[in-house]
């Protein structure tokens, strides 16, 4: 008598369920994190290259790796001076706000060359004679000629100026007291954050820049004084490693 044959299951093997179980919670699991993944295309294509190769699929050249360009810093370029009918139309504007607010006996505008404006001060008005303070009752004319040349676009030189007459018990020379008196005004409008600094520069010269011969308490007088210098046809360059540009 022939041994019966056990028969089959109807369906899949119990094993195929948990086997197809399992495929399928691993597929998932890679789809997730192909999703939460940042696709790098330069990778990507380079992967898919490698994998055309290996089965001798690539038609096209492989793509060269990206790479960022460096581009040179450009060459730091001279200002283009502004026109003098610019500069023309400062000098009237001072001129007119010197007028309305009443400065004209103690603020002296002149306009030199094409490109530079003085406004020029007496000492007295200032400090006392051979100190390198600011007498405080200058604050206020400092503060006025700040508010008329602070919205103009250009560079201020202060300058400090002597007489040829020694300083006598102090210890300063003529030179000491110009560029004391200089410093003074700027570190004033420093303190006073009425300017930006990379606006002002400071400088003295002593007796070396008169504007009338020194032979007369009068023209001494006028000798000792300081000068806002004001110049928009600048030519600047912009300083090794700063970020600020060289005062003329």
């Amino acid at each position: 008598m022939a041994k019966q044959e056990p028969e089959c299951p109807i369906g899949a093997p119990m094993w195929m369920t948990t086997f197809s179980d399992l495929v399928t919670l691993l597929l998932t699991f890679f789809v997730l994190l192909l999703s939460m993944a940042s696709m790098d295309p330069v990778k990507f294509v380079q992967a898919k290259t490698s994998i055309k190769d290996a089965f001798g699929w690539r038609t096209t050249a492989a793509p060269k790796q990206f790479s960022l360009p460096i581009i040179p810093s450009p060459p730091v370029a001279k200002f283009h001076p502004i026109p003098q009918e610019t500069v023309s139309k400062y000098y009237k504007r001072i001129k007119t706000d010197i007028e309305l607010t009443k400065l004209n006996e103690q603020v002296e505008l002149i306009r030199k060359d094409n490109d530079t404006i003085i406004l020029r001060i007496n000492d007295t008005v200032l400090f006392d004679p051979g100190k390198t303070e600011l007498n405080p009752s200058s604050y206020p004319l400092l503060r006025k000629v700040a508010d008329i040349i602070r919205p103009l676009p250009m560079l201020i030189r202060i300058e400090g100026h002597t007489d040829n007459t020694r300083v006598q018990g102090s210890g300063l020379s003529n030179w000491d007291i110009s560029v004391g008196r200089a410093v003074s005004v700027m570190r004033f409008y420093n303190r006073g954050k009425l300017f930006s600094m990379d606006r002002l520069s400071a400088v003295g010269y002593g007796q070396t820049r008169p504007v009338v011969p020194n032979i007369s308490k009068e023209n001494k007088a006028k000798n000792r004084r300081v000068d806002f210098v004001l110049r928009s046809n600048k030519i600047t360059y912009q300083a090794k490693n700063q970020g600020s540009p060289i005062p003329f």
